[in-house]
């Protein structure tokens, strides 16, 4: 394969992954936005009534920043504290998803 062959492949692969990822980023917006948004806020900073009242933690929390995506993807499952389990309210992508969008917001 020559090299101008290579570089065009290499770009076309790149281009198609930034498509894919872009694609499963609007999802994970979108699903947390109608779903997680209201106690987890609209950047990851939950409203302090409701971090209080529903000890909500920020997505810059330190103790929220060191969780796996798996344990996130547990916890949003199955729920934890007085946060409710999604699992069968939404698909395995969906939370997936969800919570690839929130760990955006501890960076």
């Amino acid at each position: 394969m020559s090299k101008r062959n290579r570089w065009a492949t290499a770009v076309a692969v790149a281009v198609l992954m930034a498509g894919v990822m872009a694609f499963a980023q609007a999802q994970g917006a979108a699903t947390y936005k109608a779903r997680c948004q209201m106690c987890h806020g609209m950047q990851g900073n939950p409203n302090p009534g409701i971090a209080k009242a529903m000890g909500v933690r920020s997505a810059k929390d330190p103790a929220v920043k060191s969780m796996s995506e798996a344990k996130m993807i547990e916890e949003t499952t199955n729920g934890k504290g007085k946060m409710p389990a999604f699992k069968g309210k939404l698909t395995e992508a969906q939370i997936k998803d969800a919570v690839t969008y929130f760990r955006t917001f501890s960076k």
